[in-house]
C-alpha cells in the first residue's frame, strides 16, 4: 500500500488483467535471447509514475527499465486499464446502483438526489510555454486543467470530463460537458420519487451557486434567515461535500498532470 498506494491483491489483479490483454504485458525473449522485463517490472513502473509523479528515468537503478521503456509501459497501462476496467468502473450507474443511490441521498433528506457536481482546478507544473496562456486562470496564476465530476456518498466518481482549458469556469465546462447528452437525447434513466405529494421523474445534483437556475442543480441558499432555511443550508452544503471529498482523495493520491510524461492537448482527453 506505501509503495503502490494500493493493496497487495488489488495490484495483482491489475497485473494478471494486463498480462491476459496484451502480449506487451507478458515475460519474453529478446534478441539476445535473454528474459525481457517482467508484467510485475512494467506494471511497478507505470504505478509509480502515476502515484508518486517518479521521472521516467528514475527506475532504471531499481527496476533496470530504461526511460523509454517506462514511458512505453506508462502509456500502454493506461491504455489497458481503460480496456480492462473501463466497462466495470468508467461508465454511469446502472439501474440497480441509479436506485441504491437514490435511497442512500433519501435517508439523508435529499429524495432524488443521484449525485454531488463540481469542478476543481489541477495545477499543470510542466504545461508547454505554447498553451500557458490558454490554461491559466486569473484568480490560479498558473496553468491548470479542469476536472469536472459528479460523485456519490461512498466516493465513487461515476463522471468525469477532464481536460478543458483551465481559463475556463464552472459554467463554461459544463457546456462542452457530456453530462446532459442522454438526458437530451431522452435515454437518461427515470427516477421517481414524491417530495410533499409531487411526483417526480427527474433526478437532480447538489451544485454551489455558480451553476445555472436548472431543474436538474439543486443550490443551498446564501444567506438563509429562517431556522427552516438555515437547517436545509446546512444538509445541503454537507451532502454536497461528497464530490469535495472525493477531490481530496484524489489530490492525496495522485499527481498525474505535473508528470512530464503526460503533454496532453486537450482533444486527446
Amino acid at each position: 500500500r506505501r509503495r503502490f498506494q494500493m493493496n497487495k491483491s488489488l495490484f495483482l489483479r491489475i497485473v494478471d488483467a494486463l498480462s491476459a490483454w496484451d502480449v506487451f504485458f507478458t515475460q519474453r525473449v529478446d534478441a539476445t535471447g535473454r528474459d525481457s522485463h517482467s508484467p510485475l517490472q512494467k506494471c511497478t513502473a507505470a504505478i509509480r509514475m502515476l502515484g508518486y509523479g517518479t521521472p521516467a528515468d528514475a527506475l532504471d537503478e531499481v527496476l533496470k527499465i530504461t526511460a523509454s521503456t517506462s514511458l512505453e509501459c506508462l502509456g500502454k497501462f493506461a491504455e489497458g486499464v481503460i480496456e480492462c476496467f473501463g466497462g466495470e468502473y468508467l461508465r454511469a450507474p446502472t439501474s440497480d446502483e441509479l436506485e441504491k443511490i437514490i435511497q442512500q441521498n433519501e435517508s439523508r433528506g435529499f429524495p432524488g438526489m443521484i449525485g454531488s457536481i463540481d469542478c476543481m482546478h489541477w495545477a499543470w507544473k510542466n504545461c508547454p510555454k505554447g498553451w500557458a496562456g490558454m490554461f491559466t486562470c486569473g484568480d490560479k496564476g498558473k496553468p491548470t486543467m479542469i476536472l469536472e465530476a459528479v460523485a456519490s456518498r461512498d466516493l465513487h466518481i461515476w463522471h468525469v470530463f477532464f481536460g478543458t482549458a483551465g481559463a475556463h469556469n464552472d459554467i463554461n465546462v459544463l457546456n462542452k460537458s457530456p453530462l446532459f447528452i442522454d438526458a437530451i437525447n431522452g435515454e437518461a434513466s427515470r427516477v421517481n420519487y414524491t417530495i410533499n405529494g409531487t411526483q417526480y421523474d427527474m433526478g437532480y445534483y447538489l451544485a454551489d451557486g455558480i451553476y445555472r437556475e436548472w431543474a436538474a442543480f439543486v443550490k443551498t441558499i446564501s444567506r438563509p434567515q429562517t431556522e427552516k432555511h438555515k437547517l436545509y443550508a446546512q444538509r445541503q452544503e454537507g451532502a454536497r461535500k461528497d464530490v469535495e471529498c472525493a477531490f481530496g482523495v484524489l489530490q492525496s493520491r495522485f499527481d498525474i498532470v505535473n508528470h512530464p510524461a503526460w503533454f496532453w492537448k486537450p482533444s486527446d482527453v
